[in-house]
């Protein structure tokens, strides 16, 4: 009986351990902050978006003419691609939504988003046309306004490799444009360095 009883206590202690160790050795996932610095590798991150945005808003906001232009009206802009001439996959649309988002909170600018202008001709198609929108209620043709300016830049890399260090340079380059003169009114770029030394064991 006490054979028996000991075997039964033995398994039991068994089964524990393996499920301890199986739920110890699964991934674990926990949240961080946002903002926190990203130091994962060397590849473009949310931590170097970030970075640009604040750099780019708080440029063009502190910039004397532009302070001047956007004193008691906010002037309509858009902003376009933002060529990406790295060797990376980088979704540079969430850099200028970044971007815009600042801008536009900031109360100084507005914006009309070129991206949408194929949706926005057909639903003006629609309501003038479909028959089913109130004539009094329907957005009429060649009512919206233009755009005043025009935000665009680009972002570039420098990669260098040498005995088992990599260095990452990247230049963020932004300008904003008068569309009616063709005048560049401001202009500004944010550099980002980073190093990874490769560990003497593993990879």
């Amino acid at each position: 009986m006490k054979k028996k009883l000991f075997r039964m206590r033995y398994l039991l202690l068994v089964v524990v351990l393996a499920s301890t160790q199986a739920g110890c050795g699964g991934s674990q996932v926990k949240y961080g902050e946002a903002t926190g610095v990203e130091t994962t590798t060397t590849e473009f991150g949310s931590t170097d978006l970030q970075l640009i945005a604040e750099k780019m808003v708080d440029s063009v906001l502190t910039f004397p003419p532009i302070v001047e232009v956007t004193t008691g009206r906010r002037p309509v802009m858009y902003v376009d691609k933002i060529k990406n001439k790295t060797s990376e996959h980088i979704d540079t649309e969430s850099i200028t939504d970044s971007i815009s988002s600042r801008l536009l909170r900031s109360g100084k600018f507005r914006f009309v988003d070129m991206t949408k202008v194929a949706e926005t001709r057909q639903q003006l198609e629609f309501q003038q046309d479909g028959g089913m929108v109130n004539e009094a209620t329907a957005a009429k043709m060649g009512q919206q306004i233009g755009a005043e300016y025009m935000m665009y830049g680009n972002l570039s890399s420098i990669v260098k490799r040498a005995a088992g260090v990599q260095d990452v340079y990247y230049k963020f380059t932004l300008k904003l444009m008068n569309i009616q003169s063709g005048i560049v009114e401001w202009s500004d770029e944010k550099e980002i360095r980073k190093t990874r030394k490769k560990a003497a064991f593993g990879p």
